[in-house]
């Protein structure tokens, strides 16, 4: 099966029960709001100038992680590949079929001076995706959906294990946190049409039932961290 067809098709069949939640968020592992999902008590102050640092998640399918990120103020792109598997250039088909050890993720280009890695794991946790879901995000099952921080320096690190472990310790979600922080190693971008998806298929049901609505939380409970224009994709 076409793998768009294969993640829209559950939605077509369901989409007469669901219409009235579209454009809601609706995993329901919060305990509260995305809002009440505080910032990180560990994290690195904002740089005193301009300049670039690399973040790379995984969570579920990449189309909705990656528009996320476009709309956060501070990131300079997002884009969409394969990263922590065993084999090199991998390709959609590989890793959907989860022998590969590849995780669907986002690599993230931001400005410290302008966002902190802290607050962008705030976003991860808060509207990105739901990370008590092991090896799967909704509908979509496997490994290659984990929860996974994939870090590039120490200090991004030791601020994701503090994070997850700050939430746990609240019990800011109703179920324990699953999501594994591990050393980023190869990334691969995914092929074309998989970059900017989202955005350009608005009106297909798996965006609008379960993307959309991550970016509209994210404007919505997060507006000092919310831009309007999109972030590069390539």
């Amino acid at each position: 099966m076409n793998e768009n067809l294969a993640r829209v098709l559950p939605f077509v069949l369901v989409l007469g029960a669901g219409v009235a939640m579209l454009g809601n968020r609706t995993d329901s592992a919060l305990a509260a709001s995305p809002s009440s999902v505080p910032a990180p008590v560990v994290d690195n102050k904002l740089a005193a100038s301009p300049g670039t640092e690399t973040a790379v998640f995984a969570g579920g399918c990449f189309w909705g992680i990656q528009a996320v990120y476009q709309h956060v103020k501070g990131v300079k792109s997002s884009v969409s590949g394969y990263t922590g598997g065993r084999t090199t250039s991998p390709s959609y088909e590989e890793v959907s079929g989860g022998n590969t050890g590849h995780a669907e993720g986002v690599r993230v280009v931001f400005d410290p001076s302008k966002v902190s890695y802290g607050q962008l794991l705030r976003v991860l946790f808060a509207v990105a995706h739901d990370p008590t879901q092991l090896n799967r995000q909704g509908p979509d099952v496997g490994t290659q959906y984990r929860s996974e921080i994939f870090y590039t320096n120490p200090a991004q690190k030791r601020i994701a294990e503090a994070y997850i472990a700050q939430l746990d310790d609240a019990k800011i979600f109703k179920r324990p946190i699953v999501t594994k922080v591990s050393r980023l190693g190869a990334f691969t971008v995914a092929e074309d049409y998989h970059q900017n998806y989202a955005n350009e298929h608005p009106n297909e049901p798996y965006i609008r039932f379960h993307d959309a609505p991550k970016v509209e939380a994210l404007r919505k409970d997060f507006p000092e961290m919310y831009k309007t224009e999109l972030s590069a994709w390539k």
